[in-house]
């Protein structure tokens, strides 16, 4: 395999272990600096050069894209994907990374926990939407921050108020977060390769400090996740379109809660602290995958006019609850389920004999006429309001009129 790692940092510990675990394994590999490429783009033929002179060929490529220069870099890597490179996180997982909302946003239409979190601009909305998250403590974050850096304790309301309104005021957009007190100081990286967690530690802060950042001198422990927390690392970084990933989780009292994404997560601290070779982990995988590709089924079989692919969902009451997927009739109608949801459990190629719950979901191939006659009209969902919680000395408001004889 000739594999490319894109990185500007040639002599950071991340980069020269991926080059090591690479050439141990008789591959060629070169790094190559992100910001000296050029893209020439022409109808029919994308391509690339480095340093003013045409790219040679690649099997594959790792991309290192520092936050600095994202939107440079997975145009790069964006470029090499139109030229069939095989590159181990995809431009749009990188993009989507990178944005603490956006990849919050994407992961909260889905079974995966996250912290309750507000995104406000208007300052009449900042106390209410406090209140909703549950109220203080809260914790700021600036949305492109990273290592810890931009993330602030608010213990108060009134406090989070003038800290959101003095970053707003310097053209700074910031998430405001639940306080998840009884992570203690806490949280877990996971490092996910494909559909696989390679090493996780835990991350203790010291002292007062609240940031667990190994950077804000937090120290670190090998952990064996369970499966709950392995299968939350992985979604997490499949739903973000990654394939290499450092998954940030907190332990919370209702199970795992994803803080961020990363889709360059360094290695030295998780590989000091499991001893675990995770760099030759992320090589062997990415040689793996160039000799047998995954396929992305909704690029290719899309192709097929009137043929496409689509999630359908069966609802409570709906006539497949409790019918065999081969009694179905879905195949009769050209449909295949290639992926049943259900929960937070995946099923890929489900047997036909399985039968259908209410709340499943259908990753499907075939007809898509077929498919949006299945689809249900749409009706508005209503929305619980949420409930503000009373403390547990106060008692609740008389209704008006009322009173004694």
């Amino acid at each position: 395999m000739k594999l490319a790692i894109l990185s500007r940092s040639l002599g950071c510990y991340s980069t020269r272990r991926l080059k090591e675990a690479a050439l141990q394994r008789g591959h060629k590999v070169k790094v190559l600096n992100t910001i000296r490429f050029s893209i020439d783009l022409e109808q029919g033929s994308p391509d690339l050069y480095f340093r003013s002179k045409q790219l040679s060929n690649y099997d594959a490529v790792l991309p290192r894209i520092g936050a600095s220069i994202t939107y440079f870099g997975t145009a790069v890597v964006r470029q090499f994907e139109q030229m069939d490179v095989f590159c181990a996180n995809s431009s749009a997982g990188i993009t989507n990374s990178r944005d603490k909302l956006r990849s919050l946003q994407i992961l909260s239409k889905h079974h995966i926990g996250i912290p309750e979190t507000t995104f406000v601009r208007d300052r009449k909305d900042v106390l209410p939407s406090i209140e909703r998250i549950g109220g203080a403590p809260v914790i700021i974050k600036l949305l492109q921050g990273t290592q810890g850096v931009g993330v602030i304790l608010a213990d108060s309301a009134k406090v989070a108020e003038a800290i959101i309104e003095t970053l707003q005021s310097t053209q700074q957009n910031v998430l405001v977060q639940k306080f998840v007190a009884e992570s203690k100081g806490r949280d877990i990286r996971a490092f996910v390769v494909g559909d696989q967690v390679v090493g996780a530690m835990r991350r203790v802060a010291q002292g007062s400090e609240f940031r667990s950042n190994v950077h804000r001198g937090g120290h670190t422990e090998r952990v064996e996740l369970d499966s709950t927390y392995t299968e939350t690392a992985v979604r997490a970084a499949q739903i973000m379109g990654l394939r290499v990933a450092g998954v940030d989780m907190l332990e919370g009292n209702d199970g795992p809660q994803v803080m961020e994404v990363n889709s360059s997560p360094g290695l030295e601290g998780i590989e000091g602290c499991t001893q675990l070779d995770i760099a030759g982990a992320v090589i062997d995988y990415i040689a793996a995958q160039v000799d047998f590709p995954e396929v992305d089924i909704r690029q290719r079989l899309t192709v097929s006019r009137g043929y496409g692919v689509a999630e359908l969902h069966i609802p409570e009451g709906s006539d497949y609850v409790g019918k065999r997927i081969a009694d179905s009739g879905l195949h009769e109608q050209d449909i295949n389920v290639l992926t049943l949801y259900r929960g937070t459990t995946v099923i890929p190629n489900p047997k036909h004999s399985r039968e259908l719950e209410a709340t499943d979901r259908l990753l499907c191939f075939g007809k898509l006429e077929s498919m949006k006659r299945l689809i249900p009209e749409k009706t508005r969902k209503r929305r619980k309001p949420k409930v503000k919680k009373l403390p547990d000395d106060a008692h609740p408001t008389e209704p008006s009129g009322s009173g004694s004889n």
